[in-house]
Parts: structure tokens; C-alpha cells; sequence
């Protein structure tokens, strides 16, 4: 991921004292610069330099900044641009997001906040990047089914996925609902030898023990009432490819003794038959449950365990790879944007604010549902806020008490009173970085202060 110290950063504005404060700001903060003093120099320079970064202001003479933006967008859709403009000049901070921009500094800058935007511009471009490289690295024959991540916790799985899928070892996946546990099964699958074979899914929790065994065995004709026909099993469909048996801590004691069978020997009767039936089938197993706990407590046979418990897969939570959620909003967006026909062109910062500080407690899931409702709901062309399922983007007055155990009974003006005051605590009284951490514009953030009466020193910002 690219730091501030290692980046090369355009900076574009005709004001010359202008440029050469942001060049000696840029420069003590260790990144590399270039100047434009024109919208046309800056379209020119970025054709001939792969920037990391530009700084782009908006009222320039000749082209401007956002037909600046728009011409290096058309050709390098991948750059950050972030758009400087006078701070009541507001219609030209949208007409520059919807063209495309990252974000926009209004003028003079605030510098913490300039900073604070600069590694946000810069840790995004930088996660889309790793992401090719790790595909790239992965090489072209490695089949990654659409799993996406750049995240040091997703490099690790993708790695280990990679050096166990060509092997014929069973995998226990072990993540939380929601994690994507049966697409890593499937890139299992996609690079393992039994590739070109089928690949059978099977979720152990939605079936009864009775059911679960004709599912995956099959069963003969007058085997049980309403057996009228011989019918095959999943592990038989799954002949000469993958089967996977997803939640599979949620079968009985009973049921793993049979399963136990066919893992050791590949072999199994049909439900009612006596002839055995052989097959050459992967088999790769899932759970959200610890099931060494799980052996402890009786529930699960110990045999079975260590038979799956060959190669072990985790998933990692989404909340442990935030980093990862603008990657995967951005995935689901043109998905279900193509499916809706629609044309969104992203998120605001605002909306994208809000994702990255939510715990996502239903994993990649949530946040593939999330974005979908954003889609369906919106009318104009950028997902914010307001399109967001409430539990997402909150409101000031929707802090978990867990987190502010303080509000618990509290008024809801007192409660407000506290989260401001916690908020400017940890952002050093900077308003401006507060109110995004808040979800609420700087406006509201500082009527809030001046009706409670909380004294921060003079708003000069």
C-alpha cells in the first residue's frame, strides 16, 4: 500500500505561491511532487508519470480543474484526484464527485484534515493495486472464482488457498456466517485436480439427520414411505469432482459415524441397498463452530475431526479486514448496478465513511446486501448515505452503549453531549474531523456546540 513518504503527487494550480506551499508541506511530509500550472499541463504531465496522487484545484484560466478531472478519469479511471475549491463554492464540490473525484479540500486548507485526506486517497488507490498484484502473483492459472481482498489477512488465505488446492488433502474452512466460506470451497475446487468434475454443495444445518442421509447417499426404491424410485446421492453426483459439506458441525453423533465411513474408505450404501458404491470425490468441510470445543463437550466425534481437520482454512471476519470494503463495495456496486440497470458511478466519502466504520457483524454477506438495497433505492448517480440500511449509516444518537457505557440511561441530549465530547477528544478538537466521524456535516457539528455550550476556543476553520 502506498504511504505519503513513498508517493509521487501532481500538484495542479496556477497560482504559483499556492503550489509552492503545498510543494514544501508535501515535501516535509516526505512525498515527491511535480507541478501544473495549468488544467492542460496537468492532462499532459499525467499521460508521461504514473502519479499516485493529484492535487487539483478547480478555478484555473484555460481548462479546468474538472475538465482536468474528467479528460485523466477517461484514460486512468484508477487515480485519485482530490479537487481544491474556496469553501462556499459548494457546487463545484459536487460537480467535481460526480465527475469522478476522490473527495474535495475546500480553501484555505485545514491542514490536519488536508493530511488525513491525503492517506485515506492514498490507502485506497494503493488496495485496488495490491489486489492486481495479487492476482497477478497468483498467477494466470490459478483460479481465484471472484474472491476479493488485498488485506494482509486475505494475502495469507489466498496464499495457503493456493498451495493446498492442487493437493487432494481434506480442508476444513473454519469463519463466521457470512464470510464467503463455500467461494473459497469453490476455489478449492477451481485449482484442485478434481477441476473439471462437479462441484456439489450441501448446507448440513437446513436438513434433518433422516433427509441429511438420503441427500447424501441416495436411497433405493421403497426404502421409506414415498421412496418411489432408486434415487442417487450428492456424494455419488459429486463422482470424480468436489463435494462440500458446509455447517458441518451442525450434524448428529449418528449421522457422523456414517459420514465417517465414506471420508476413510470413499465408499457407502445407499439408503435401503446393500451394494457398495465407490467414489473419487474431494471433500472440503465448513463450520462457524470450534470443533475442538465441540469434541470436548461430546458433541462431535473426535475420529471425524482429525479425518476433516487435515488442512485448515480460516476466514477471516470482515471486521478484521476493513481494509477490504471499499474493494468489495465497489464489486458489489457494478454488479448489482448491471443487474438493475442502473448507472452508479460510486459512493461519496460520506457513505464510504460510514461503511468503513461499521462492524459488519454479518461479514461480507451484510455488506453484499447492503449494497444492493443502496442500488435499488437510489435515484441519482451516487450511492451516500441516505440510500445505506440504517444500522450502517447511524445517526449521532445511535452509538452502542457497549462502546459508551456512559449513555446507558442517559437523555438523549446528554448522551449526544458525551459522544461530541469523546469524538473531539480523539480528534484533537479538529471540527472538521469530527463531524465526518460523526456522520453529520461541520454546520451541524458546530450548532450542536454553540446550543450545549461546549467551549473548543474560537472556529477559525
Amino acid at each position: 500500500m502506498t504511504s505519503l513518504t513513498q508517493s509521487h503527487i501532481l500538484i495542479v494550480d496556477d497560482d504559483v505561491n499556492h503550489r509552492a506551499m503545498l510543494r514544501a508541506l508535501l515535501s516535509e511530509w516526505g512525498a515527491n511532487t511535480d507541478e501544473a500550472g495549468s488544467g492542460t499541463e496537468a492532462v499532459a504531465l499525467s499521460k508521461e508519470q504514473p502519479y499516485d496522487l493529484i492535487l487539483m484545484d478547480v478555478q484555473m484560466a484555460g481548462m479546468t480543474g474538472i475538465e482536468a478531472l474528467r479528460v485523466i478519469k477517461a484514460y486512468n479511471p484508477a487515480i485519485p484526484i482530490l479537487i481544491m475549491t474556496a469553501y462556499s463554492n459548494v457546487e463545484n464540490a459536487v460537480e467535481a464527485i460526480k465527475a469522478g473525484a476522490y473527495d474535495y479540500l475546500p480553501k484555505p486548507l485545514e491542514f490536519d484534515e488536508f493530511r488525513l485526506t491525503l492517506d485515506r486517497a492514498l490507502d485506497h488507490a494503493g488496495l485496488r493495486q495490491e489486489n492486481q498484484m495479487l492476482r497477478e502473483q497468483l498467477g494466470k492459472s490459478f483460479d481465484n472464482v471472484g474472491i476479493i481482498g488485498a488485506s494482509s489477512a486475505m494475502r495469507k488465505v489466498l496464499e495457503t488457498l493456493a498451495m493446498v488446492a492442487p493437493s487432494e488433502a481434506t480442508v476444513l474452512i473454519y469463519g463466521e456466517s457470512g464470510t464467503g466460506k463455500e467461494l473459497f470451497a469453490k476455489g478449492i475446487h477451481a485449482n484442485g485436480q478434481h477441476k473439471k468434475g462437479p462441484f456439489v454443495a450441501v448446507n448440513c444445518a437446513a436438513l434433518s439427520e433422516n433427509l441429511l442421509e438420503s441427500e447424501l447417499f441416495g436411497h433405493e426404491k421403497g426404502a421409506f414411505t414415498g421412496a418411489d424410485r432408486r434415487r442417487e446421492g450428492l456424494f455419488a453426483q459429486a463422482d470424480k469432482g468436489t463435494i462440500f459439506l458446509d455447517e458441518i458441525g451442525e450434524i448428529s453423533l449418528a449421522m457422523q459415524v456414517k459420514l465417517l465411513r465414506v471420508i476413510q474408505e470413499r465408499e457407502f450404501h445407499r439408503v435401503g441397498g446393500s451394494q457398495k458404491i465407490r467414489v473419487d470425490v474431494r471433500i472440503v468441510a465448513a463450520t462457524n463452530k470450534n470443533l475442538q470445543e465441540e469434541v470436548k463437550a461430546g458433541r462431535f466425534r473426535q475420529d471425524l475431526f482429525f479425518r476433516l481437520n487435515v488442512v485448515t482454512l480460516t476466514i477471516p471476519p470482515l471486521r478484521d479486514r476493513m481494509e477490504d470494503v471499499p474493494l468489495l463495495a465497489t464489486f458489489f456496486l457494478e454488479h448489482f448496478s448491471a443487474r438493475n440497470n442502473k448507472t452508479v458511478k460510486g459512493f461519496t466519502p460520506g457513505a464510504m465513511n460510514r461503511m468503513m466504520k461499521y462492524a459488519w457483524p454479518g461479514n461480507v454477506r451484510e455488506l453484499e446486501n447492503a449494497v444492493e438495497r443502496s442500488v435499488v433505492l437510489l435515484v441519482g448517480e451516487y450511492v451516500t448515505e441516505r440510500e445505506l440500511p440504517p444500522s450502517v449509516a447511524g445517526n449521532l444518537l445511535e452509538v452502542p452503549t457497549n462502546e459508551y457505557p456512559a449513555l446507558s440511561g442517559l437523555s438523549l441530549e446528554d448522551a449526544e453531549k458525551i459522544v461530541i465530547a469523546e469524538t473531539m477528544k480523539d480528534c484533537d478538537g479538529n471540527k472538521t474531523e469530527a463531524a465526518k466521524r460523526l456522520g453529520i456535516t461541520r454546520k451541524t457539528l458546530l450548532a450542536k456546540i454553540t446550543r450545549y455550550g461546549m467551549a473548543y476556543g474560537e472556529d477559525t476553520e
